[in-house]
């Protein structure tokens, strides 16, 4: 009974991130704003980890399954993205760079920041 009541409180969540994706007027799919609602939901304390927990454990554990389609479908189009191919490992090697380069210089403003702040704090006691 515990599992179920956390899976209604997941899928309570996604319908509401449904209601969310045909009345707002942004490009977000409903995933996200569900994802976004549960992450606001904890933040707040509105609803405890404890309240989903196993569930969502239980999602991280069977989420390779979910994957299944998805690589078969592209093994079925493998012959028409060969043409292409090299357009994307450069793109994704490219992406990848970058996103790394950037994490790491907001990752290094945050901490700088962060000792900026410690030593203000400890240069006014």
């Amino acid at each position: 009974m515990k599992v179920l009541n956390q899976f209604l409180i997941i899928l309570g969540i996604s319908f509401v991130g449904e209601l969310c994706n045909l009345l707002l007027p942004f490009p977000v799919p409903a995933s996200v704003y569900g994802l976004l609602i549960l992450f606001v939901c904890l933040c707040m304390k509105w609803i405890s980890l404890e309240k989903v927990e196993t569930a969502a454990e239980f999602f991280l554990n069977i989420m390779p399954v979910l994957f299944i389609a998805s690589a078969v479908s592209l093994m079925t189009i493998i012959g028409d993205m060969l043409s292409v191919l090299v357009a994307i490992l450069c793109i994704t090697v490219i992406s990848t760079i970058v996103v790394m380069i950037v994490t790491g210089m907001v990752a290094q403003q945050i901490i700088k920041r962060k000792e900026n702040k410690e030593e203000l704090s400890n240069g006014v006691k």
